[in-house]
Parts: structure tokens; C-alpha cells; sequence
């Protein structure tokens, strides 16, 4: 019968009394089966949760706040929920709105297709909110997308994925040096001089908009 209908003849429960056996396409039923564990395993991954920093203080070019949206917004696209935290460093602590306007600044970009799950949350020298994707939007946007799109989104993801694992080792990298001087500026405002260390030749560069920002604000102009 089988092979009068081109199909396979499998054999579904082999402990059965008798043996079950089901006419059908073996090649077709594989492929479905292997589509349903893609789709298993992608729903796992969506229970993910990414972390990005907005560097080591409030000090941050625009354009770097820039590039870690737009990793966000990959992230979300993907499924994957999203912690974003600003550090604070020294006395930056005395002035905390700052990196709360720009969290929050970053939730008004990402409300197209994500909604806040954890509103800002201090640990020690950080604050951290976490996005998580909203599905109804993002279906919307992802049923308008073609075929390259689709494609370019992933290539996207996985650099994103790679920039993200990158900054993190950076940061860690960095955290003794950060430790370090915010001892020696806590040492400095109880009176004392601090750890003996050089200065580098003067900085020629064109000065930074937020770091002058930051600076008036904490009376280092």
C-alpha cells in the first residue's frame, strides 16, 4: 500500500502488541520534525537576557549611547530581553539624574517595539533598567520585512552579540583601575593626597560636550 501510494511505510511503536507501523513521507516528517526543535530552541533563547552598559560613567559620547540602542533594538527584535545599565563614577553619584534622563531618554527610543519590565534599579555605583520585547509589535514589523531583510537582521545580531561579549570583557578589564580611582578621589575629599600617580602629556583633543557638562555641574570647569 505504501508503495503503491509513494510513500514510506515507518515503524511508530515497535513495543506495540502488534507492532504499529504508519504509511507516510519519512522525508517530509523529518523535516517538520526538525523545524519544530529549531522553533523549541529558539523560544528558549528568548528567555534571554542581554546586559549593555553605557560605559564606565556618565561621561559617554552620544554616539557611543547611539550604538548600544541600536544593539539593543537587535537584541529586542530577537526576542531577547535587554538590561541596560549606567555606572556612575566618584562624585558623578551626586548627580544621578543625569544618567536616569538617559535611560529613560533610551526607553522613549525603544517603545516602538519593546516595554519597560524593571524600572531603574541601584546596585552600589549602578543603575539598571530591563526592556522586554513586545511580540505584537515586533510581529507587526517583522511581517513587513523581506527576505533580506530578515537576513541582514541576523548578521546584525550576531556582530551585536559580539561587540556586547567584547564591551563586557573591556569593562571587567577596567574594574580595578575604576576602584582604584574612586579610592584615591574619596581619599582626596576627606583631605588626604591621594595615590601617588603621573600625569600624561595635555590633551589637545577636541573637548567633549557631556564630559563639559559634567564638569560645571561638579565645579570642575
Amino acid at each position: 500500500m505504501a508503495k503503491d501510494a509513494g510513500l514510506d511505510l515507518v515503524e511508530v511503536a515497535p513495543k506495540g502488541e502488534p507492532p504499529v507501523c504508519k504509511i507516510m513521507d519519512y522525508g517530509k516528517y523529518k523535516y517538520d520534525l526538525s523545524k519544530k526543535e529549531q522553533k523549541s530552541r529558539a523560544a528558549g533563547k528568548q528567555q534571554e537576557l542581554k546586559e549593555i552598559r553605557l560605559g564606565r560613567s556618565i561621561k559617554i559620547d552620544p554616539h557611543d549611547v547611539q550604538i548600544r540602542v541600536d544593539q539593543s533594538r537587535r537584541f529586542l527584535m530577537a526576542g531577547h530581553k535587554v538590561q541596560i545599565t549606567q555606572r556612575f563614577r566618584g562624585r558623578e553619584m551626586m548627580h544621578k539624574e543625569l544618567g536616569l534622563e538617559r535611560l529613560q531618554k533610551i526607553c522613549v527610543d525603544l517603545s516602538d517595539i519593546a516595554k519597560i519590565e524593571m524600572a531603574p534599579r541601584w546596585v552600589g555605583r549602578q543603575t539598571s533598567i530591563v526592556l522586554a520585547p513586545d511580540k505584537d509589535k515586533i510581529e507587526h514589523i517583522k511581517r513587513k520585512m523581506t527576505k533580506e531583510e530578515h537576513e541582514r537582521a541576523e548578521r546584525e545580531l550576531e556582530e551585536a552579540e559580539k561587540a556586547r561579549i567584547e564591551a563586557l570583557e573591556a569593562d571587567a578589564a577596567d574594574d580595578d583601575d575604576d576602584s582604584e580611582d574612586d579610592a584615591d578621589e574619596e581619599s582626596q575629599a576627606k583631605g588626604g593626597k591621594g595615590t601617588k600617580r603621573g600625569k600624561g602629556p595635555a590633551d589637545d583633543r577636541a573637548s567633549n560636550p557631556v564630559d563639559d557638562e559634567i564638569a560645571d555641574l561638579l565645579g570642575e570647569a
